[in-house]
């Protein structure tokens, strides 16, 4: 399987905005936090505004490029902003019909390695909710530990949905991938 992460360049900007953003109805909108209501930008409003602020060039936003196509982003945010010590990463595949098929597999680990190497941090956490049986499966599969699951506050089509969080140890992380 020929998957690499990378960072967007301005040249990638229009395919990445068709395949995760075109179509404002898509599957991956229904598991990726919907309960947040966050509105997909516009075509313009990405090109020339919000992609160069947060994913344009960024070494905590890549896409992921699966055949020499653009078929997702992973991400990777620290939850305590500026003391950058508690990371989180995220993944998302934006077209189903690569959904189940090993992508987000290596490119979460991919992306997990990546992350201990750019920082010098013990711990990488994940967090997802239990409407995204796939994202706790996908995390279980690479080897994160679920570390807290915290009942009934995220709210989506009247119903309390728990927060799932994963994580797991950079010592942790180095002996499961060393039989890798």
């Amino acid at each position: 399987m020929d998957i690499i992460i990378k960072k967007i360049t301005k040249n990638d900007l229009e395919n990445f905005w068709n395949v995760a953003y075109k179509d404002k109805n898509a599957e991956w909108t229904k598991f990726n936090g919907p309960y947040f209501k966050d509105k997909l930008p516009e075509r313009d409003e990405f090109i020339n505004g919000y992609a160069s602020k947060k994913q344009l060039n960024n070494n905590m936003y890549k896409a992921i490029w699966y055949n020499d196509k653009i078929v997702g982003s992973v991400s990777a945010y620290y939850e305590d902003g500026n003391l950058k010590r508690w990371l989180d990463v995220g993944i998302c595949i934006y077209d189903q019909n690569n959904w189940h098929q090993g992508i987000g597999q290596i490119a979460l680990s991919m992306w997990i390695n990546e992350m201990f190497e750019l920082t010098d941090l013990p711990h990488i956490g994940l967090t997802t909710w239990s409407g995204n049986k796939s994202m706790m499966h996908l995390a279980n599969k690479i080897g994160l530990n679920k570390e807290a699951e915290i009942p009934k506050v995220r709210y989506w089509q009247n119903e309390y949905w728990n927060s799932v969080k994963y994580g797991i140890l950079r010592s942790d992380w180095k002996a499961l991938n060393r039989g890798r």
